[in-house]
């Protein structure tokens, strides 16, 4: 079983999810990541379904109009001379427009469930990408945090080395001072003096 099926997929139900081709949050937590194959199909055909069901919500807005507008014309013609053949040419007309509305309000009902479905394995797809992103990182960060650790630890012995080296130079300059004199070390101060040391911290 896939992490998608046994940890994503229970985690998700119940909960309402919105749309994510919707979603702004979704284009910006997406940005830079590069989509999958899968993930593609899915985003299009989730964008295909919403446009369908946009269409047919419009559609069926139309159709409703026209069977009122039908149905006013049988009501005006009713007492005309040719009443019963306009009649009958409306009431086939009015039969069409049911029938469209039927279908077209059939469709409308199976189209959420399928947009929801759609949705659900686009968001799961969504939540793979970005734990396997989230693991990569949490990853390199543990390798940049032990490399700091590291390098704190031998920046500390070394600042400890050079404090130890710079000692062990002031006290050797000091007693060779004292044993050799001023004007022989005067000649050595020429090379090094512990005061102008550049190395000194």
């Amino acid at each position: 079983m896939s992490r998608t099926d046994d940890i994503f997929r229970p985690a998700l139900a119940g909960k309402r999810i919105p749309i994510i081709s919707l979603d702004n949050k979704w284009y910006k937590l997406m940005a830079g990541i590069e989509h999958t194959p899968e993930m593609k199909e899915l985003e299009d055909k989730l964008k295909e379904l919403l446009k369908r069901q946009g269409k047919l919500n419009t559609e069926l807005k139309e159709i409703k109009k026209e069977k009122t507008k039908i149905m006013e014309d049988i009501v005006g013609v009713m007492d005309s001379e040719d009443g019963a053949a306009k009649q009958e040419e409306y009431s086939a007309k009015l039969n069409e427009c049911n029938a469209r509305i039927d279908r077209f309000q059939d469709e409308l009902l199976e189209l959420p469930k399928e947009i929801n479905e759609v949705n659900m394995e686009l968001m799961l797809s969504t939540m793979e990408i970005c734990y396997d992103i989230i693991q990569e990182n949490t990853d390199r960060i543990k390798e940049i945090a032990d490399w700091i650790t590291n390098v704190r630890i031998e920046l500390k012995k070394n600042v400890v080395r050079k404090q130890e080296c710079e000692l062990k130079n002031q006290q050797m300059y000091s007693y060779m001072h004292d044993i050799f004199g001023a004007e022989v070390i005067d000649i050595f101060d020429m090379k090094y003096n512990p005061e102008e040391n550049p190395l000194k911290a």
